[in-house]
């Protein structure tokens, strides 16, 4: 089976900001869910896939691992006028009218686990489908980790970037060229057919990521200050990351270093980089959560079947006013059609 994974709050918000505010909040809600279904038909035709699988929003049980855990977010979201929290609204009644439209009104699999993200839920998808193909939708960076399997395709579907374990390329197939910042962003360059990374490049992604820690979900630094590459009398990031599997000399010499923060507690690099690797690797979860997830899996994929799928499509393209979409309406209803337990092609 080939299925497609659709990390759908970010999509939906990453497609938002691609439109202009002045276009009014309506146009921005149409937009994203113009955006969302025609990403979902590209990576279709591209991968000839079999089903689809919507991933929302739980509670994380990061929160309460980390306290601090995506607390610039609330705090952004307090900061807010009251404009802009009433568009807010606006957005998210849309994002919810989509989601219910998915698990009431058609075949695609809808999956919520209430203590755990979308990423824990698509992580452990594929964990537990290792004989299929699946191909993500997301700019979410912390899915590169995920390309270690080999059956593990990434799809941005703003920059209509194709990411896999060889490399990237692009809308035209072409292998771009990519380095990796010393803030574990990609640089994507210009297309090369003879740039090859180093084989290893998505496992350097997330181990700087997790030395350098993520602003977004206001996860700090392991090792504030650290060198990406080292000089003769100090260990840098790099060297570290190519010490990991003996964990020799260069490896403890940079674990084992302490700093302190601004408020004059002192920290040991390892225990910090392990606090990060926790709450990053999606293969990390506690017990319980791979649990719970597994089992909204289970339920969600063995859901009756729904009739007449084409008919609530068109209604719901019609509600939102999505004419460019609903003009296409019978290969979006064979996608949305198609059952988790549809015969492979």
């Amino acid at each position: 089976m080939k299925y497609i994974h659709i990390d759908t709050l970010n999509m939906f918000f990453r497609s938002i900001h691609t439109v202009n505010p002045n276009a009014g909040i309506d146009m921005m809600a149409g937009a994203a869910l113009h955006t969302i279904f025609n990403s979902i038909r590209k990576v279709w035709r591209q991968f000839d896939a079999d089903h689809a699988v919507f991933h929302t929003e739980g509670r994380s049980w990061r929160k309460d691992f980390y306290p601090k855990y995506k607390l610039n977010r609330k705090v952004a979201q307090l900061a807010k006028t009251e404009t802009e929290r009433e568009n807010d609204e606006i957005l998210m009644e849309a994002l919810t009218d989509l989601i219910t439209f998915l698990r009431e009104k058609t075949n695609t699999t809808v999956l919520r686990c209430p203590t755990a993200e979308a990423d824990d839920t698509i992580a452990l998808f594929i964990q537990s489908h290792p004989d299929d193909e699946h191909i993500i939708i997301s700019t979410d960076t912390d899915f590169i980790q995920l390309l270690k399997h080999d059956n593990v395709t990434l799809y941005n579907g703003v920059s209509d970037i194709t990411m896999r374990k060889t490399g990237l390329t692009d809308t035209k197939g072409r292998n771009l060229e990519f380095s990796i910042k010393s803030d574990s962003k990609l640089k994507v360059g210009k297309p090369d057919p003879t740039f090859v990374p180093a084989s290893n490049w998505y496992e350097f992604a997330m181990f700087l990521k997790m030395i350098r820690g993520d602003k977004s979900d206001n996860v700090f630094s392991a090792f504030p200050g650290a060198r990406l590459k080292g000089s003769k009398n100090k260990i840098g990031i790099t060297e570290a990351f190519e010490d990991r599997d003996t964990q020799g000399f260069n490896w403890n010499n940079f674990m084992l270093q302490r700093w302190e923060d601004e408020e004059g507690v002192e920290h040991l690099v390892k225990d910090k980089y392990e606090e990060n690797m926790k709450l990053i690797d999606l293969e990390m979860q506690p017990d319980e959560i791979r649990e719970a997830c597994i089992e909204v899996i289970y339920e969600q994929t063995n859901a009756d079947r729904v009739d007449q799928v084409g008919i609530h499509f068109m209604r719901f393209a019609g509600q939102w006013d999505l004419k460019r979409i609903s003009d296409s309406a019978t290969e979006f209803s064979n996608i949305l059609n198609a059952g988790y337990k549809a015969k492979a092609k």
